[in-house]
């Protein structure tokens, strides 16, 4: 109760996707870690619930199986309820109905090899996006027969969100790793554009019907929260910090040909001597303009920092994805190397840095190719490619890494591996962070690289996060854990900290 600060229901677990039925009453989704659903499904798995008068029933999700997972959103009115089942990172189905009849939410689009999500409801008919063609996005209109209409034709770059306020569909796509917003009419074929200066990201974009609200952010820019509200587009809140840095578009050719796009910030426009490299490359998740804050004084001492759109991410479509994953995960190695390799050519020192995911990323590019680094930061790192399926939620990761007990997926997960391909040979300082109570990557991937990287007689330090989870748990965690991960930086680029601007 606000007013009192009386708390009036608590809800134990990992829970998320909370939507009210009445003042009583509402749904909400619980994910499974390690202990089985009610119907008896191994983790990892979620399940959608009723809570009414301090009491849960589990009302969707039945014999939905392990590694699926479900999003529960409402529409715009508050009429239904929207729902999708994923299964890894390249499919999954939309489900729907009436809010208040929970046992008749049915399926409504997918069960194919593609990604697919609810919009809204809107004038009778459920609105989806769908990855079914060329995997950059379009928006259909599905009645309750089932009966499937196209209302936004896919276009040349990859749809992120969309949502609808009044007769418009406001739909966000990523324009070479920048944000840009469509807004379609849906009663005439008008279309315009609205791309928020400097180039940068936009995200959480939800509407109540008639207004539309995001939140933006750049390399500079910490954060705008904008609304547009009929065709009025207006900034509710934001801070700026005044800096001058310039932002540029690399591109540079992979080992195959194909080219790979770079965002290079800097203070000016001359020859990069100190580097530190960014990347991700895996589960459809794009590297687009963020405010890094721990940079800002890198960058104002002299140092570069360039944000690699490596394969594997979604920055060019589902095609950009799937090219990074599974037998196909060497080709996002490949094009950090050669972004890397593009810098060291010109007499650069550089730090890879990658987190997660990122963390294999630059495992890999180390062991692969340690002359071209002159650093490496690994946090909250898989390392080890045939025992993360066994070490917490990994088995969820088979879809999109490939199962290591298939002997066919053993083979191509081994050779990259970076745990199994250390040995001993030249490498460059190497700093590996973790949290000991990081429930999404098992820290002992990060505890036996670290073993062996001693072993192979590696320059290495290990940091260990004791109140974290998966990277820092609060603000202040976040500061210690970055103040010793920029000193490492500086340390290895033998650079000096000079007084930032205020």
């Amino acid at each position: 109760e606000t007013q009192s600060g009386e708390v009036l229901d608590e809800l134990k677990g990992v829970i998320a996707d909370i939507v009210w039925l009445d003042e009583d009453r509402y749904f909400y989704g619980r994910f499974y870690q390690k202990e089985k659903t009610p119907d008896g499904v191994i983790p990892p798995t979620e399940r959608i619930f009723l809570r009414e008068n301090g009491k849960d029933e589990m009302v969707f999700g039945r014999g939905i199986p392990t590694s699926h997972f479900i999003t529960l959103t409402g529409s715009t009115q508050g009429a239904r309820a929207l729902l999708t089942v994923r299964h890894g990172w390249t499919k999954s189905d939309v489900y729907a109905g009436k809010l208040e009849k929970p046992r008749e939410w049915s399926f409504v689009y997918g069960k194919g090899d593609f990604i697919t999500w609810p919009v809204d409801y809107y004038r009778g008919d459920y609105l989806v996006a769908s990855f079914d063609q060329k995997g950059m996005g379009r928006i259909l209109a599905i009645n309750d027969n089932h009966e499937v209409c196209g209302i936004v034709e896919e276009q040349a770059y990859p749809l992120q969100e969309a949502v609808v306020a009044e007769d418009r569909i406001i739909a966000n796509y990523l324009v070479n790793a920048s944000s840009t917003l469509k807004v379609f009419s849906l009663n005439t074929p008008d279309i315009y554009e609205i791309q928020p200066r400097p180039r940068g990201s936009i995200d959480s974009l939800d509407s109540n019907g008639t207004e539309c609200v995001f939140k933006y952010e750049s390399f500079f820019v910490p954060y705008r929260i904008y609304s547009l509200k009929k065709d009025q587009l207006e900034i509710l809140d934001s801070t700026e910090i005044k800096k001058q840095l310039i932002v540029k578009d690399l591109w540079v050719k992979s080992t195959d040909s194909v080219r790979v796009h770079t965002f290079h910030v800097g203070k000016t426009n001359g020859k990069s001597s100190q580097v530190l490299a960014w990347g991700y490359g895996g589960f459809g998740y794009s590297i687009t303009p963020k405010f890094y804050p721990h940079i800002i004084p890198f960058l104002e001492d002299g140092g570069e920092f360039i944000a690699v759109n490596i394969r594997g991410g979604k920055e060019f479509g589902e095609e950009w994805h799937r090219n990074g994953m599974r037998d196909k995960k060497q080709n996002a190695f490949d094009d950090f190397k050669a972004v890397l390799e593009s810098f060291k050519i010109q007499g650069s020192k550089v730090i890879a840095f990658g987190i997660s995911n990122g963390g294999l990323l630059v495992g890999a590019v180390l062991t692969q190719h340690p002359e071209l680094l002159d650093g490496a930061l690994i946090g909250y790192p898989v390392l080890d490619m045939l025992r993360f399926h066994r070490l917490h939620i990994g088995k969820a990761w088979v879809p999109e890494y490939g199962d290591p007990d298939n002997p066919k997926d053993s083979k191509f997960l081994r050779s990259y591996s970076p745990y199994h391909n250390l040995i001993k040979q030249r490498y460059p300082p190497i700093m590996l962070y973790t949290g000991l109570h990081d429930d999404r990557v098992h820290p002992g991937h990060a505890l036996k690289f670290a073993a062996k990287l001693e072993d192979v007689g590696a320059s290495s330090l290990l940091r260990v996060e004791s109140r974290s989870g998966h990277s820092g748990a609060t603000p202040n965690i976040k500061i210690e854990e970055y103040s010793d991960v920029m000193a490492f930086v500086y340390k290895t680029l033998k650079m000096s900290a000079g007084k930032t601007e205020e």
